[in-house]
């Protein structure tokens, strides 16, 4: 069973990203490519944590996050919201700094933790641009990414700090972006915006 978890998580984390790459390429989603960037280098540094705390479940999905992010990364780059503001310099500083502190304490459990408070960071721009911007982000992305985070938190039948952690902030990264675009006050006002442009 939980081999199956596994397999769906890492399957799901990387379908999610499907509907938003079409979205990108029709012009109808326009990803902040910062935060996905960041996204991109902040879950290689969780997977090769994880790896060494030989936390497997979190590994899947990690990993896959990495590789889904980087899709949207090399899409967005041509089609997305390239400009970089302060608050970007300053996320992707901090994401250095997680790597270094990983290096310097030899600790996994504090790469991982460095890496859930700078995606957080980093995600930023992301929320902020889903708020204002509802009609330009793809919600179904996020929900079935919330999805593939239960899963591999279903999936870990060791609990420990460096396995738990990562899985349970993706959860509610994720379940926080589809609230905002939920929720937005800009999301009545977006759609007769879209027509218009179509």
């Amino acid at each position: 069973m939980r081999d199956i978890l596994l397999f769906l998580s890492g399957l799901l984390t990387i379908v999610c990203v499907i509907p938003y790459c079409i979205d990108i390429v029709k012009r109808q989603t326009k990803p902040r490519i910062v935060s996905w960037f960041n996204w991109t280098l902040l879950t290689g540094i969780a997977t090769a944590a994880a790896i060494a705390d030989k936390q497997w479940p979190s590994v899947v999905l990690t990993g896959s996050a990495t590789a889904a992010t980087m899709m949207i990364v090399i899409l967005g780059i041509k089609y997305g919201d390239t400009k970089i503001e302060p608050l970007d310099v300053v996320c992707q500083i901090g994401a250095v700094i997680g790597l270094v502190l990983w290096l310097v304490f030899n600790s996994p459990l504090i790469a991982i933790i460095m890496s859930v408070g700078i995606d957080f960071l980093v995600g930023l721009p992301t929320y902020k641009h889903a708020y204002k911007k509802p009609h330009e982000e793809t919600k179904l992305t996020f929900i079935i990414a919330f999805v593939a985070a239960l899963l591999a938190l279903l999936a870990i039948d060791d609990p420990q700090a460096s396995g738990l952690i990562f899985p349970i902030y993706l959860s509610l990264a994720n379940l926080l972006i589809i609230s905002i675009l939920q929720f937005s006050p800009n999301i009545v006002s977006a759609k007769p915006k879209a027509k218009a442009q179509a």
